[in-house]
């Protein structure tokens, strides 16, 4: 086999070394981004469950607050509030 051949055979098995370790390389970095990216869907969506949570509780909260107490809706200038009747 002379020189050239040789150093042509060298060339190509190192492009081709370097070209898969660095498909693999950039493979892992894109499972890495991709499993960061779950993680932060999952943390998500646990906080938006507990802000779920927290709402419901509120809604049971003042439901319960309303049926102790009497209220009357009070409509002044356009505003919507429910206001307590004094005793």
């Amino acid at each position: 086999m002379s020189r050239a051949a040789k150093a042509t055979l060298i060339g190509t098995l190192l492009f081709s070394s370097i070209t898969v370790l660095g498909v693999h390389q950039l493979q892992q970095s894109e499972r890495a981004a991709m499993h960061a990216g779950v993680l932060r869907d999952e943390e998500r969506s646990r906080i938006k469950r507990e802000r779920q949570e927290d709402f419901e509780m509120q809604a049971a909260l003042r439901d319960e607050f309303l049926k102790a107490q009497r209220v009357r809706e009070t409509h002044e200038g356009g505003d919507h509030r429910v206001g307590l009747l004094e005793k």
